[in-house]
This record gives C-alpha cells, structure tokens and sequence, in this order.
C-alpha cells in the first residue's frame, strides 16, 4: 500500500517563497503518475500540477503557471512543488496524489492515492 506524506507548509508573506515535498512509502515513486491539488474551506479540490512518472511532461493550472514548478526525484521517491511569487489566494491546504496509469490527468477522480495535506497561507 503506498502512502505520501506531505511536508513544507507554513505560512509566508505574499511575493515569497515555498517548496512542498511529497514523501512516497511503500512502492517506488516511478510507479505513478503525481500531481498535486490544492483546497480552500467550501470549495472544491483544484489542480494545480502534474508531472508524468519519468518527469518528463509537466501540466499546471493556468493560475500558477510560472510561478509553480513541480519535479520528482525518484530515487529519492519525493515530489517537489516550488512556489515563487505567492499570492493570497494561493492559501489552501495542499495534498499530493499519485496515479497508477501514464496519463496526466487534472480531476480528483484520476488519483488513487492521497497524501493528508500540508497547509500553506500566504498573507498580504
């Protein structure tokens, strides 16, 4: 049974920075397809980033699409998500994913398995 465990959150001033990581146990990380979405309190889980199981295809969502960058490292069987230039908006407990099959895909139904979140707030 594979898990992921999410770490890096904190709290930042707007026009900062973060980096998430996604820890994956049970099964090397080069088995999946990862992602990573994001939620605010009454709202649905959004897309944020994907990254293929090699790493090399990537997809984000519009709102941080160059100020984002997600990587792997799969030896080291981590997920990355740099974050530059944050904004308000982007606070939302972020969680990672990961999929089984090849294809990137950007709705929660595609993803088998869920990390437990890590809070990020950005304040203005």
């Amino acid at each position: 049974q594979v898990q992921l465990l999410e770490s890096g959150g904190g709290l930042v001033k707007a026009g900062g920075s973060l980096r998430l990581s996604c820890a994956v146990s049970g099964r090397t990380a080069s088995s999946y397809t990862m992602c990573w979405f994001r939620q605010t309190p009454g709202k649905e889980r959004e897309f944020v980033a994907a990254i293929s199981k090699s790493g090399g295809s990537r997809s984000y969502a519009n709102s941080v699409k160059g100020r984002f960058t997600i990587s792997r490292v799969n030896a080291m069987n981590t997920l990355y998500l740099e974050m530059n230039s944050l904004k308000p908006e982007d606070t939302a407990v972020y969680y990672c994913a990961a999929r089984s099959d090849p294809d990137i895909v950007t709705n929660t139904r595609g993803y088998e398995h869920w990390g437990q979140g890590t809070q990020v707030t950005v304040s203005s």
